[in-house]
């Protein structure tokens, strides 16, 4: 089991810095997953009894719920050995000169404050499995805009009734044996709601970083886009390197009501140790829209894939990935679309690159309801292997009930072109720039949906994992 938990290495030092724990820093829980663990990470919190009863019976949906088989192998990964809450001794604090010195320039080193600098509405900032630093800026509250730490909110008298009506209502327990294992210890995470037409010209923020060795990240994110507003929410994710597995099996629910529009925008940048099985679904009502734009990188293993459930008339999704798998890594990713009312419409757009061995997996699904008459949906997925090591893999699915709709699905599987390399090199570009140039192109439509600092960050990304296959 050992010799399964070690991980490949590649050069990506600027994420890798971390800080060791120390009792005089740092709460720890035993590891493993028992009644008396999730009870604990419960009294910690404070949670009303509602929650407490909640997470107890999703512990026992998680023990019952088997692995699942068709996906890559996370033998890898024991549970036992992960401990599912860990948290630095400091309160979460709006002001950032009031975060404790080291977990300040984690933060420093990422662009938090940065990007907070660049207009961003509102910030959130988890280290660990505990938010630690948030601020909202006055422009977005007098909107009557909600961004609240997930905890804050479930415990507000405002805020608590909305939590407990939506929480883990599109993603429950029984999902799958993750969806349950969330339900159980989730910890952290994000609370908007926006209200009736209102619309943010500024997007809103929140960081996840994993600091501990042999630990699990949880944290629930909750959008709400009320009827006729419009958002965009920005997260991103990393964590250092470390010998041993690490998870992140995190939860996002959106809500967006009739006539809303969500852009929800992600890089995942997790380290090489990491298992991510996270979950991410949207409910689209009538004359709502939502857009995915979803960068993947790192993790040892990884299942992703965003699911928009399109129930009103009119609804439309549209997802926009790119997964890039290197040494030691299975990248199992894609989205799904439900078409559940007349006239939705949904369009993936995704691509892969594969290296050093790496093995990317496009998984897709599309189901059209019996119902969902007049529906459109179009499927497109490119994928770019850099040498004969790596492996692609195309999985899509459709369930089509109605004739009555219109269906295009396509596949492209290849190398880097010789002869773009050869044209390259003969205008005087080293061999190892052109190829980076080649992929960075290939990127090129997913980099340009991103927020420009996001955009920085992938595209760096990108030539770090470059500069480790050549």
């Amino acid at each position: 089991m050992e010799d399964k938990q070690k991980i490949e290495d590649i050069n990506r030092e600027f994420y890798d810095f971390r800080y060791e724990e120390t009792e005089e820093n740092t709460f720890r829980l035993e590891s493993g997953l028992t009644p008396e663990i999730v009870t604990k990470i419960s009294d910690e919190k404070g949670d009303p009894d509602w929650m407490r009863e909640f997470r107890l019976k999703s512990l026992e949906l998680y023990n019952y719920l088997k692995v699942p088989k068709w996906g890559p192998s996370i033998d890898g990964l024991n549970i036992d050995n992960i401990a599912t809450y860990v948290r630095p001794k400091t309160q979460m604090s709006g002001k950032w000169e009031d975060v404790p010195d080291d977990i300040k320039e984690t933060f420093e080193k990422l662009g938090i404050p940065e990007a907070e600098r660049k207009s961003l509405a509102g910030v959130g900032a988890q280290y660990d499995s505990e938010l630690v630093y948030h601020n909202v800026q006055n422009e977005v509250s007098k909107q009557g805009v909600v961004y609240l730490g997930f905890e804050e909110a479930l415990k507000s008298e405002e805020w608590g009734p909305m939590v407990k009506e939506y929480f883990m209502t599109l993603i429950t327990p029984k999902d799958h044996k993750f969806a349950a294992l969330h339900g159980a210890v989730w910890s952290g995470g994000s609370f908007v709601y926006v209200p009736k037409g209102v619309h943010l010209s500024f997007p809103l923020q929140s960081y996840f970083r994993l600091n501990a060795r042999g630990a699990g990240q949880f944290e629930h994110t909750l959008i709400i886009v009320d009827e006729g507003a419009d958002l965009h929410f920005i997260e991103g994710c990393s964590a250092p390197k470390y010998n041993e597995a690490n998870l992140h099996a995190g939860a996002v629910e959106l809500f967006v009501k009739k006539g809303a529009h969500l852009r929800y925008s992600t890089i995942e940048n997790w380290s090489k140790n990491m298992y991510n099985l996270n979950t991410k679904r949207a409910r689209v009502e009538e004359g709502a829209s939502i857009e995915w734009v979803s960068g993947s990188f790192g993790s040892h293993v990884s299942y992703l894939y965003p699911e928009s459930d399109l129930v009103g008339r009119g609804a439309k999704s549209e997802f926009t990935g790119i997964t890039f798998a290197g040494a030691g890594q299975e990248l199992d990713t894609g989205a799904k679309m439900v078409h559940l009312a007349p006239d939705t419409s949904s369009l993936i757009s995704t691509k892969s690159i594969s290296k050093g061995g790496g093995v990317s997996i496009y998984r897709s699904a599309v189901y059209i309801d019996k119902n969902a008459t007049g529906s459109k949906t179009s499927v497109s997925c490119e994928s770019l292997m850099l040498d004969s090591e790596s492996r692609s893999d195309t999985i899509p699915a459709m369930v089509i009930k109605t004739d009555e709709c219109d269906v295009g699905h396509e596949a492209k599987i290849g190398r880097i072109s010789n002869d773009a390399i050869f044209y390259l090199m003969s205008r005087g570009i080293p061999e190892d720039e052109a190829r980076s140039m080649i992929v960075s192109g290939f990127a090129n439509p997913v980099s340009k949906e991103l927020p420009l600092e996001y955009a920085v960050e992938m595209n760096n990304l990108i030539k770090l994992e470059m500069k480790g296959s050549m």
